[in-house]
């Protein structure tokens, strides 16, 4: 039987760093850090995503760089739901999704 080992997406701590980022350390061992403004850009509701086709409907270039998250609230045991500076707060983020979206280097490339 053929395994495929995946990356845990499990978080073993969330934090703010700065104004701008969140830091994501994984029970793994393996830490993520995401812009505020990438995790905008990103936004998989409905009104910033193609339920269909995942086409980004959002225009990235209307999220500021420095935009900040007012707030950060954990969904279930499964997510995060961030509050924009913006006023969008309708994307619910998988814990699963963000790992998959670490954009460290050595994930980065694969």
């Amino acid at each position: 039987m053929l395994m495929i080992m995946t990356p845990s997406a499990s978080p073993k701590d969330i934090f703010k760093v700065a104004e701008a980022k969140l830091r994501i350390a994984w029970e793994d061992g393996h830490e993520s850090e995401y812009s505020f403004a990438l995790l905008r850009r990103r936004c998989p509701c409905a009104v910033c995503t193609d339920e269909w086709t995942g086409k980004t409907l959002l225009d990235p270039t209307k999220i500021p760089d420095d935009i900040k998250a007012d707030k950060v609230e954990l969904v279930g045991n499964y997510a995060l739901a961030f509050q924009f500076a913006d006023g969008h707060s309708t994307g619910i983020y998988t814990f699963e999704r963000l790992r998959a979206w670490c954009p460290c280097p050595g994930c980065a490339r694969g």
